[in-house]
């Protein structure tokens, strides 16, 4: 249906449409639900240049383009290349969104989420408590997202504890 859908706009729009990006990063998030990587990592890279082609650097939709590309490789196991992204995506989510906005902090848990997954548990713990004071701030102490930032920060401490004792 996905593919469908982008033949459409292709056809009728054109690449440069701003939907036709779009359109190409939800046909990505359709393969990575089904574990298709490769092929989603593809349509991500796709979405991502076509995004910074239409509609700048600076457009809402560009950063999150970056950080579904980051969240792919960490699929993959590509720690590194999504640490990149998800660096380059809360850049630009503070940049073109500011700190007061929700997707902010979630960029912040998503970048702690890939330096838990590298072993660099303090740098994660900071992430979580970012996000999480980011995630009060923006979206009250009692929000789903608060809440699961308050769990994730327990998690990264509970496993730098057990590496500790362990290492």
């Amino acid at each position: 249906m996905h593919c469908r859908a982008l033949e459409g706009y292709e056809e009728v729009l054109g690449r440069e449409h701003p939907d036709t990006p779009t359109s190409v990063s939800e046909l990505g998030l359709v393969l990575e639900s089904q574990g298709k990587y490769e092929e989603a990592e593809a349509m991500h890279c796709r979405a991502l240049e076509e995004y910074e082609e239409v509609l700048g650097r600076e457009h809402p939709d560009t950063p999150t383009s970056v950080s579904e590309l980051g969240l792919v490789w960490e699929s993959q196991g590509k720690y590194e290349e999504a640490e990149a992204m998800h660096c380059r995506a809360l850049e630009g989510y503070e940049e073109v969104l500011g700190r007061e906005h929700p997707d902010t902090p979630t960029s912040v848990s998503e970048l702690g989420l890939v330096w838990e997954s590298q072993g660099k548990y303090e740098e994660a713990e900071a992430m979580h408590c970012r996000a999480l004071e980011g995630y009060e701030e923006v979206l009250g102490q009692g929000h789903p997202d608060t809440l699961t930032s308050v769990s994730r920060l327990r998690n990264n401490q509970s496993i730098d504890m057990i590496d500790s004792y362990i290492g």
